[in-house]
This record gives structure tokens, C-alpha cells and sequence, in this order.
């Protein structure tokens, strides 16, 4: 053995301290009882806590509240004034409270953290470079949490001032005049939304045929009918192909002014720097690593979260992280849940778990919908925002297997849904169950009576 080169041991390491990665690490002290050491090579809390879901949540809901005051409908006059810089000081305190509550977690579980980059030696060995420092590492297990980073444009390339990819879009501390959002998925709406709010005037460019291709259709359609309301420009079906001095070019010719380019078109999985070679472990040709439903890569080597196939969302790597800690502590377990929700914090909020009409039919699944609109709804009306519609989806025995919704709160009514699926609710059961009035959960239960045949408040 090389002097210098002696290894420390841990019965379980997590590499990556994101949603999944702490919650991994917490749960496997829990039940273990045994030495975890959880290596993270940014801050604790990953890119959701620190640069993501919660910072950018902050924003959106400054953004509303700023919208809010000008267009209130309610019959009371309000003005707002705009303060980036301080906006962007309370997102850092927020990141900062949540991320010093995880290290709380972490320190009353017992689990150590060290701060680097891990990358396998041999399958039982990890080496751990911070700076100039090297420690050796050998473990029982290992978990895989080391999430994704904003994929790149070559021709858009990133440079922190003018082109930014979603972090730098959310430690902007001014207001710019123009923003050119290339991609129109959740992270390019979310963002652009909140900026057009802002006062920025905004272009959302989506390579495919609709704003947020991979969700229902008629969600796409409902948020691209606000964002024309906005002032938003969605132009889909085209590509940024150049950019200028002055603008962002389309692959049709058209010149969009831009001081400022959010490059949003997706994700990739850190795993090029974990050297997975040396673990005998070949991503697949996006960089995922291919999991069994105990989330096992090989027999010491777990991955869970964005390195995963499937939606890269928080939630899903904390699910993920009950199901490993379970396995590691010797119990059966395994990740099958029958729907994973996703939400876009956009305006109308969407949300969607489940099967779609579309999927239903890809998959050759015999379905009945029906589509409860908000404006039907008296909570809605109490608000002022009767945008959007709750569509529940139901297979012919009359079983939950999908629902979407869009409008004012839906991000929370979700988990019903959700709820109704897992559990295999029929329609009967949701219509059967007592909606608190006024409420938008309402919604709901009248999408349910709706497909029970008999609706209420509104006709077929």
C-alpha cells in the first residue's frame, strides 16, 4: 500500500447531499446504527435547496405578489414596487435556513459530512479530493446521489453574464429589459414567467411543436393562453441557431432582442466524474445508471435521483432514498409507486400525475375524462382567478389512473390525486368523499362526479 493511501471505513457513503442524498444518509443511520458518511462537494441541500426548486420558488412567488398588485381584481387598488437586489438577498436567506436545518438533521442522525468530490478507486473505494486533500474510503455500500446539471448549447455556450443557464437566471439582482428563454419546458416557463412578471420583456423559444411537450396537451395549451396575457412571446417549432451582439437568431431568420438568454433545455446526470470504470459500472448513452426496483446498480453500489431514469424531481429522489436505506438495512423493499406527480409553478399553476388522455392511448388503455373548468367553481370566483380545470381520468372499471389540473393552487390539490391512485380509488370513491366549501379542492370531487355521469355544477 502507497504511505499516505490508508483508508478510512463507513458501512454506508452517499455521494451527493441533495432531497435524496441526505435523506438517504439520514435513514440509513436510522435504521443501521452503523458509521454513514455522506460526501458532498457543493452545500449541503444540492441543487434543489441551494440553486433550484427553493430559490426559484422564492422568486415566483415575489413575482406573483408584484403581478398581483397591478392587476388585482378584487376590487382593491394596491401598488407594488420592485426591489431585485432584495429579492435576491431574502432568497439567500431562505436557502440559508433550510439548508442549515438539513445540517441539523444530519448532526442529530450522526452522519458525518465531508466536503469534496468522490470518485471510486476500486468497487469498494472511493478517493475524496477537496483542494489540495485526498482521503481514501472504504465502504459496505454506496449510494449514488449526485444529481444533474443544465445541459449545455455549444452555439449558446454559458458565460455567467449575459447567457445564463436556471442558476444564474435566479442570482440575477436587476430586472432585465429582454430575456430570450430557450426551452419551453417547465424550468424555461417557470423562470420566464416570473421575470415577465418582473417587467422583462420575454421570448420562450421550444424547439417542439408545443410549450411543455411532455405534459399534457391541454395544460401547454392553458399556460401559453396566460402567457399571451403577460406579454410573453412562445415560439414553438423553432430553434436559436445564432446569437448576436444585440439578439438571439431563429432557425427562421427572426432576430429577438436579447440582454439577457436563460438556456433551459434539460438536464444531465452527473456521472462523468465518479469513475465508474473503476466500480465496473457503464452509464447508459445519457449518463443514467440502469437500477433495479431496490434501486441496486451493482451489489454494493446503489443510485437514486437524476442519476436515475425518470423525471428528474426532488420528491422521486426522496422516495427513492426510503427504499435504499430499507435494502441496505436488510429489509424488502422496493421503488414501484404507481404515479409520480409533477408540478410547474407557472401561471395558471399545472400539475399532472398519472395517465394523460394521450398516454391512456399509447398505451392502449380504455379510458373515460372529464374536465371540471375553475370558472365553474365559487372559491375560484372569490379569488379572481378562474383560469383553468381539473380533468380526472378513469379507466372502464371506473378506477383513478390519471389526473391534470391547471389553475390557481392545483401545485397542493395534486396529492389527492395522487392519493387516489396509489390506492386504487374508483370515481365513486373521490365523489363520495366530502370537499370542504368554498375550496378548489372542490374541483376535484365535481371532476369525479362528472365522471360518475351526474355532475352538478356544470352540464355535459
Amino acid at each position: 500500500m502507497v504511505v499516505g493511501e490508508v483508508a478510512e471505513r463507513a458501512h454506508v457513503v452517499v455521494i451527493g447531499g441533495g432531497p435524496g442524498g441526505y435523506a438517504a444518509a439520514i435513514r440509513c443511520a436510522d435504521l443501521t446504527g452503523k458509521r454513514v458518511i455522506l460526501v458532498e462537494r457543493d452545500a449541503v441541500g444540492g441543487v434543489c435547496l441551494n440553486v433550484g426548486c427553493i430559490p426559484s420558488k422564492v422568486l415566483i412567488h415575489a413575482a406573483e405578489r408584484a403581478h398581483a398588485a397591478t392587476v388585482d381584481g378584487t376590487g382593491v387598488t394596491l401598488t407594488a414596487d420592485i426591489d431585485a437586489a432584495a429579492m435576491h438577498s431574502h432568497r439567500t436567506e431562505v436557502v440559508a435556513q433550510l439548508t442549515g436545518g438539513v445540517r441539523t438533521l444530519l448532526d442529530a442522525a450522526g452522519v458525518e459530512v465531508w466536503p469534496g468530490e468522490a470518485r471510486f478507486s476500486r468497487p469498494d473505494r472511493l478517493a475524496v479530493v477537496a483542494g489540495p486533500d485526498v482521503r481514501h474510503l472504504e465502504f459496505d455500500h454506496v449510494v449514488l446521489a449526485t444529481g444533474s446539471r443544465p445541459t449545455t448549447l455549444p452555439h449558446l455556450p454559458v458565460d455567467g453574464t449575459r447567457v445564463l443557464d436556471s442558476t444564474g437566471a435566479l442570482a440575477l439582482t436587476t430586472v432585465p429589459d429582454t430575456m430570450v428563454v430557450v426551452g419551453g419546458g417547465y424550468i424555461g416557463v417557470e423562470l420566464g414567467t416570473a421575470w415577465a412578471k418582473l417587467g422583462a420583456t420575454v421570448h420562450i423559444v421550444e424547439a417542439a411543436g408545443r410549450l411543455l411537450p411532455a405534459m399534457d396537451r391541454r395544460l401547454g395549451s392553458e399556460v401559453r393562453r396566460r402567457l399571451r396575457t403577460l406579454g410573453v412571446t412562445v415560439h414553438t417549432g423553432r430553434l436559436a441557431t445564432e446569437l448576436t451582439d444585440t439578439d438571439v437568431v431563429l432557425d427562421d431568420g427572426t432576430a429577438l432582442p436579447a440582454d439577457t438568454v436563460l438556456v433551459a433545455v434539460g438536464r444531465t446526470p452527473n456521472t462523468d466524474t465518479l469513475g465508474l470504470d473503476q466500480a465496473g459500472v457503464t452509464p447508459t448513452d445519457t449518463g443514467h445508471l440502469v437500477v433495479g426496483p431496490d434501486r441496486r446498480v451493482t451489489g454494493r453500489i446503489y443510485a437514486i435521483g437524476d442519476v436515475t431514469a425518470g423525471p428528474a424531481l426532488a420528491h422521486k429522489a426522496t422516495a427513492e432514498a426510503e427504499v435504499v436505506a430499507e435494502v441496505i438495512a436488510g429489509r424488502v423493499a422496493a421503488f414501484d409507486p404507481a404515479a409520480i406527480p409533477e408540478v410547474v409553478f407557472c401561471d395558471p399553476e399545472i400539475a399532472s400525475v398519472g395517465h394523460s388522455p394521450e398516454s391512456a392511448t399509447a398505451a392502449g388503455i380504455e379510458h373515460t375524462v372529464f374536465r371540471f373548468p375553475y370558472a365553474a367553481g365559487s372559491r375560484s370566483r372569490t379569488v379572481g382567478d378562474t383560469a383553468g380545470f381539473v380533468q380526472l381520468v378513469a379507466d372502464t372499471e371506473e378506477t383513478i389512473i390519471g389526473a391534470q389540473l391547471a389553475g390557481h393552487g392545483v401545485t397542493e390539490l395534486i396529492a389527492e390525486c395522487g392519493l387516489a391512485i396509489e390506492m386504487a380509488a374508483t370515481v365513486t370513491d373521490v365523489a363520495a368523499t366530502v370537499h370542504a366549501h368554498p375550496t378548489m379542492a372542490e374541483a376535484v370531487g365535481e371532476a369525479a362526479l362528472g365522471l360518475a355521469g351526474h355532475p352538478l355544477h356544470v352540464r355535459r
